[in-house]
């Protein structure tokens, strides 16, 4: 699969085409970023490891990142603070790793700007097909790049507009700056504009994998989504919640 020259390691289709995919693991256990680090250079990706969020930031700093895997509770600067400071600049993918497992804990991850959550310890395998599924998304839809004529879409609901050729969002005239899972998640509902999905179907759709427990994954996104096109985010225009059921993208 590829995507502008890029392809995902791992990936069927073809030889590798264009450039090295970077992945930046930063967690204080060096034992931890050494098996991580064996799992994702055996499928092919590139690897820049970091011990705490200053080192991690540096790294960022010096060369082109395109995921990043953050430890929460880290020396010098933890993991929610280096991921807001990430997210100041820039929208590469984010997965946070944390020993905590309680639904707090993924909530304050994903609103520091996280796109997904894994608990610790976690099968290696889930890891690397979350990666691939956060590349593919950030690749295709997070680069700016235009697709070839003729494949672009102009989804709209009311004065909410999903430009799938420049991967823009705009409100009334106005560009909203989105993550690319964001995007997606507008895209997505947007083009289905009037239909309910559940929690599930939305994490599927966007996500591209199956959905292990999506429910504060897709709900928090959601609310930062609501943020961001809303006038008033409690009462949404746009977005809305179908109790009991899922969201919509109401067509207006």
């Amino acid at each position: 699969m590829t995507s502008g020259g890029w392809r995902i390691p791992g990936d069927k289709g073809g030889e590798r085409v264009g450039y090295d995919v970077n992945i930046l693991v930063c967690d204080d256990d060096r034992e931890i970023v050494a098996a991580i680090e064996i799992y994702l250079r055996s499928e092919g990706y590139e690897v820049f490891p970091a011990y705490d969020g200053l080192a991690a930031l540096d790294i960022l700093a010096a060369r082109e990142i395109h995921l990043v895997l953050m430890d929460i509770m880290m020396p010098k600067m933890n993991g929610m603070l280096t991921t807001m400071k990430i997210r100041e600049a820039q929208n590469i993918p984010i997965i946070m790793l944390s020993a905590k497992s309680e639904d707090y804990d993924k909530v304050t991850g994903l609103n520091a700007g996280a796109d997904d959550y894994m608990t610790k310890p976690f099968n290696p395998l889930e890891l690397i097909a979350r990666v691939r599924s956060q590349l593919r998304r950030y690749l295709e839809l997070g680069s700016g790049k235009k697709e070839p004529e003729g494949q672009a879409g102009l989804y709209r609901a009311g004065g909410l507009l999903v430009d799938d050729g420049q991967k823009m969002v705009f409100l009334d005239g106005e560009q909203v700056p989105v993550t690319p899972i964001e995007f997606g998640i507008l895209r997505f509902l947007t083009s289905n504009a009037g239909r309910v999905f559940s929690i599930d179907q939305i994490y599927e759709a966007v996500w591209r994998g199956p959905a292990y427990n999506a429910g504060n994954t897709v709900s928090v996104h959601i609310r930062r989504i609501r943020e961001k096109i809303e006038i008033n985010p409690k009462e949404p225009k746009y977005l809305k919640v179908v109790w009991g059921i899922g969201y919509k993208m109401e067509k207006c």
